[in-house]
């Protein structure tokens, strides 16, 4: 029995559609994502023979039996970990993790951190809808303060994690913020992350409408009073007419300003490939949680070598200085007893 390799260029959306039945919650914001995500796939040109998607545990994590790749349902906040291994031994494969705010950023967030700082060639999309849903609505490292659930009765004491600060903290090359709901714009950010040579983190807000109905209804409900649009080269403004915009202050931080009364020379540009994060961080600072206005977009792009490529590099210079290497020898090492 042969199989046949089809060309990426012939495939469509459809072709990247398992035939499993997709089990969400009706009305969940996954199904947004994976229809996007499963609908940027033909536009990169890989074939599905190359591509893995890895995920953890969680609602999210149920992503890769959807898509007509190879996938690898992992373990609970492991998805980092188990994809550098495989983007490491694997160049010619395209990793993508799929990651919840939860999975990715409570007993995943040791292996997310390190995967960004180490430029992994990974493509991280967390999906972030404020609670754990899988296990039935407790609070997750992105509730807000005082979020009442179940394992919170008379509220939340965690001050939250804001991932796109977390992802700029540890120096990704690439971050970037989109919402279920905005279908043009998610993809738009899927396919950047998915051509970015390096760790690209992209935080996705996902409605929960079952035990976290509405978490951004400020977005969704007044897109042009609160979605910030980051695009590079371009001045930050927002509003129905554009009238506001984001300033700097001395102290190295951003605020929102009306136009009118501090003028458009004062708004800053953005730049997303500038190499020093301090002003991405600063400007991902402007909205702690999304009841207000809140940046999307690309908050960083550079570039620098992968982790593979560093490994690479680091055998091919060790075999050009002692030649091929001896793994048993390396095993048994250069002390060795024996015992009777």
């Amino acid at each position: 029995m042969t199989s046949t390799i089809v060309p990426p260029a012939a495939l469509t959306r459809k072709d990247f559609a398992s035939d499993a039945d997709v089990r969400w919650c009706p009305g969940c914001g996954d199904y947004a994502i994976l229809a996007t995500v499963q609908g940027v796939m033909p536009d990169l040109g890989v074939p599905r023979e190359r591509l893995v998607f890895v995920s953890g545990i969680g609602c999210s994590s149920r992503f890769p039996y959807y898509m007509n790749t190879y996938g690898f349902h992992s373990i609970h906040g492991r998805a980092p970990a188990i994809a550098t291994g495989i983007s490491a031994t694997r160049p010619d494969l395209k990793v993508f993790v799929i990651t919840g705010d939860g999975d990715g950023l409570s007993i995943g967030g040791n292996h997310l951190i390190h995967a960004l700082r180490r430029n992994v060639a990974l493509t991280i999309i967390l999906f972030n809808n404020q609670i754990y849903g899988l296990t039935k609505g407790q609070y997750s490292p992105t509730s807000e303060l005082g979020k009442i659930t179940k394992s919170t009765p008379f509220g939340s004491l965690d001050h939250p994690f804001n991932p796109v600060s977390l992802a700029l903290g540890a120096e990704a090359t690439f971050v970037a913020r989109s919402m279920d709901t905005e279908r043009e714009h998610l993809a738009e950010m899927v396919e950047a992350a998915s051509r970015h040579k390096g760790a690209a983190f992209l935080e996705v807000y996902q409605n929960c409408n079952i035990f976290n109905d509405g978490a951004f209804a400020a977005l969704k409900d007044a897109p042009a009073e609160n979605q910030i649009r980051l695009e590079h080269g371009r001045p930050i403004l927002f509003g129905p007419d554009h009238e506001r915009g984001v300033v700097a202050e001395p102290n190295g931080s951003v605020r929102i300003a009306e136009v009118a009364e501090v003028g458009l020379d004062r708004v800053i540009v953005h730049d997303a490939h500038r190499d020093d994060p301090t002003l991405a961080f600063a400007v991902s600072r402007l909205a702690h949680t999304p009841s207000g206005p809140t940046p999307l977009g690309i908050f960083r792009q550079v570039s620098r070598p992968t982790y593979g490529e560093l490994v690479e590099g680091q055998v091919a210079a060790a075999v050009d200085r002692r030649g091929p290497g001896d793994l048993a020898a390396l095993l048994a090492g250069s002390d060795t007893w024996q015992i009777t």
